[in-house]
């Protein structure tokens, strides 16, 4: 990792942070005065997401970290560790809104609930706006410097943008006289955060698990290499993500003909250019064929 996706992950964090912090503060303070519930709720989960926040910092610095003697091939795998942490804290703050907007129901506390002030409705709206455009940000810059912890943590805005639309309309529904819409806004929070929670942690994992990428990149290696000068035919592409990278294993059939030299010379040339094309692709192995005119497809 260079030091401008550090920098770029670190800018995205710190603004993130700033955000949630001053986000937490006002919905809480909305939710105690206008006595919402559900906007307590939705404050709690934007404190959650400034720890979560850290965690995405200190996964991306640990990945970040050079190939040593016990690591050789790097540490970015560590960013997905740093995602899947995400995605259970993401899991606990859903089932704690849950267990509170469940008793509350159960027992039938939401009857001597005081109804919901216009400043819980204000502080919805305002959740709303400013989570969506955090989302966005963040997904822009994740996308630009391919990062799973930066994205899980662009989910995090969005599941708190959804959770916001729910405490709205729980908060407006108890305001005309459905004083248990505010709870059953709580749960419908709970299946959002749980949905993002297992997206992210999903897609953390395959990146663990050596999974390969998706067809279509692999297609565009594929007709990248069977139109580079020389390369006769494609034998074997592999490719598998390693963390945020991706390695590509290679076999190319060059003409039998060729000098070692010549054939050394093209496999080193495609091995370059590829990774000089793809800013992810962190290593290609290229093993070169021979091959006959005769069994020429090409």
């Amino acid at each position: 990792m260079n030091n401008d996706y550090i920098k770029t992950a670190n800018k995205v964090s710190i603004v993130s942070i700033v955000a949630n912090i001053s986000l937490a503060i006002f919905k809480l303070i909305a939710g105690i005065f206008a006595h919402s519930s559900a906007m307590v709720s939705d404050a709690v989960h934007s404190a959650s997401d400034v720890f979560s926040t850290f965690v995405v910092i200190i996964g991306i610095k640990l990945a970040s970290k050079e190939p040593d003697k016990e690591h050789p091939y790097g540490h970015e795998r560590l960013e997905c560790v740093a995602a899947m942490i995400l995605s259970i804290i993401l899991f606990l703050t859903g089932l704690g809104i849950f267990y509170s907007a469940l008793k509350n129901i159960i027992t039938g506390s939401y009857n001597s609930i005081t109804i919901p002030g216009v400043l819980a409705l204000i502080a919805a709206l305002v959740s709303i706006i400013v989570k969506e455009l955090m989302y966005w940000y963040t997904r822009y810059y994740a996308k630009k410097i391919d990062s799973s912890a930066l994205m899980a943590d662009a989910w995090h805005h969005r599941s708190d943008s959804l959770s916001s639309i729910g405490a709205l309309i729980g908060i407006f529904f108890s305001r005309i006289g459905f004083p248990i819409a505010d709870s059953i806004a709580s749960i419908v929070i709970f299946i959002f955060i749980v949905k993002a929670a297992i997206d992210i942690f999903i897609d953390a994992t395959n990146k663990v698990v050596d999974h390969s990428c998706s067809e279509e990149f692999e297609k565009e290696i594929y007709d990248y290499v069977i139109n580079y000068k020389d390369v006769k035919d494609v034998d074997l592409l592999r490719t598998r993500l390693f963390g945020s990278k991706i390695y590509i294993d290679l076999e190319i059939c060059l003409d039998s003909k060729l000098t070692l030299k010549e054939a050394h010379d093209i496999a080193e040339s495609l091995h370059d250019d590829l990774e000089k094309k793809y800013d992810n692709v962190k290593h290609v192995m290229v093993h070169v064929n021979p091959i006959s005119k005769k069994d020429i497809r090409k």
